[in-house]
């Protein structure tokens, strides 16, 4: 079914999107999930939330791309349940990895004042991966939106897993120096 038959449904209240949009983007939501979340009960319960969520924003809110809206939805759910559920001592290891990959790069906001610079960092981010090379950009947004590991990257881009990890090191150090150039002490 067509995105906009499925948005007409959410529009018309008919508990029908639901299912629709499952049986459209069901595997998309579960492999985002699976990136954050290494327990089959915890993805489940972060596909549900997201279903729950689409059910509330539509309406008022009528996304352009359905697909991209579920995959933010269902990607931050996963990883408030990540933070939740997974302490140092509990495991949840790949998103700790990615994040602490970053770590070098980026800090988290805690205030008022830090959380709009987030948002401005946000902007900038997105220019560098503008600037990057598709296939180098792809496999960052893999790594550290999807949480893909490098084994499974390598593949979708007919490349070694260490050729992988190069790619997201220099990357790394890219963004480092344009962060850098653009005021952030890094």
């Amino acid at each position: 079914m067509p995105d906009e038959e499925i948005l007409a449904l959410y529009f018309q209240r008919d508990e029908a999107a639901i299912t629709e949009t499952e049986k459209k983007y069901g595997g998309y939501c579960r492999k985002i999930a699976a990136g954050c979340l290494p327990q089959a009960e915890d993805r489940e319960e972060c596909i549900s939330d997201t279903y729950l969520q689409v059910w509330n924003a539509i309406p008022p809110q009528r996304p352009d791309n359905l697909r991209l809206y579920l995959g933010a939805i269902v990607r931050n759910l996963a990883f408030s349940l990540w933070r939740k559920l997974y302490t140092h001592k509990r495991g949840g290891a790949a998103v700790e990895l990615a994040l602490d990959e970053l770590a070098e790069c980026l800090c988290a906001p805690g205030t008022p004042e830090e959380a709009v610079e987030a948002r401005e960092l946000g902007g900038r981010l997105d220019r560098f991966l503008e600037g990057l090379p598709a296939r180098d950009r792809q496999i960052f947004v893999r790594r550290y939106y999807f949480t893909e590991t490098a084994a499974e990257i390598a593949p979708r881009f007919d490349l070694r897993e260490n050729t992988v990890l190069a790619v997201l090191s220099r990357t790394r150090k890219k963004l480092r120096v344009y962060l850098q150039k653009e005021g952030y002490t890094v």
